[in-house]
């Protein structure tokens, strides 16, 4: 991997690597990667703070993170500036005070504690997402079609139009992709998206009750009207680990074998631009 690696290029790694809960611990415990993170949160490129933001979001999932991400130098300021900011997006200002109210409950022991006070925070979002806004939603998609990095191009230009959509991870080995929606957008639009490809079709993967999967096709002739995102920097690449939504998680993205060596790469060039 080379050298010369810009900071977009390495949060958007950081985040993939924080998507498999196994590489979670290693990443916090890193002496460089969470204090780089916590720098990326006032990066002035959008996409770099967004994208920083999810990979938090995905150690926070951690518990056992939680109390040293809580302690960790700058990063509860670091949150609360991104909320405050008015040049920040609403979706970026709801993922910020999640997280903010996840790491603020860390150390109680009641677990409801801790939902109470992110239910707060996503009521204190509204104002920035519009009145109907509730809490967000994980859909499973397979994608027929989805075969290589030209299709995920296209896959991923049509889930960006859709306003709504907060992130979304690929799993392109079973063809699978992990989309993370507030609740007031129907499924049925990212089928009509994906199928207005016309290379690649749609249906959504759920749990059932005995554990299995089952994959259920979008109404052929349900047209569902795909409100556009006009004011959301199209930088959307990843989204809410499906584990908050356990009935609905299929696959585990990433692996911990392959991981740790770019964990390596990345904390050596965060050290490397930040610390001196």
């Amino acid at each position: 991997m080379s050298a010369e690696l810009d900071a977009l290029t390495v949060v958007n790694q950081l985040r993939d690597l924080a998507a498999d809960p196994l590489n979670r611990r290693a990443i916090v415990e890193d002496q460089g990667c969470l204090p780089g993170l916590i720098l990326f949160l006032d990066h002035p490129n959008p996409q770099v703070v967004y994208s920083a933001l999810l990979a938090v979001r995905y150690l926070a999932e951690c518990r056992a993170n939680r109390e040293k991400m809580k302690g960790e130098l700058g990063m509860m300021l670091s949150l609360q500036n991104v909320m405050q900011k008015t040049t920040s997006p609403g979706e970026t200002k709801l993922l910020s005070s999640e997280i903010y109210e996840i790491l603020q409950s860390a150390g109680k022991e009641e677990a409801e504690q801790a939902e109470a006070a992110a239910a707060s925070c996503r009521r204190k979002a509204q104002f920035f997402l519009g009145s109907n806004n509730k809490r967000a939603k994980t859909v499973v998609l397979h994608i027929d079609g989805l075969d290589d990095s030209t299709r995920r191009s296209l896959c991923e230009e049509a889930l960006l139009k859709i306003r709504g959509v907060i992130s979304f991870t690929f799993q392109m080995a079973v063809k699978r992709c992990v989309v993370r929606i507030r609740s007031d957008l129907k499924a049925e639009a990212l089928g009509t998206a994906i199928n207005s490809t016309k290379v690649m079709t749609a249906q959504q993967v759920v749990k059932t009750e005995d554990g299995g999967e089952l994959i259920l096709p979008f109404q052929e002739d349900s047209e569902v009207l795909v409100e556009e995102n006009t004011d959301i920097p199209d930088y959307l690449p990843e989204d809410e680990s499906p584990s908050q939504e356990p009935d609905k998680a299929v696959t585990r993205v990433g692996s911990i074998t392959d991981g740790i060596g770019w964990l390596s790469t990345a904390a050596n060039f965060l050290t490397r631009s930040f610390y001196w």
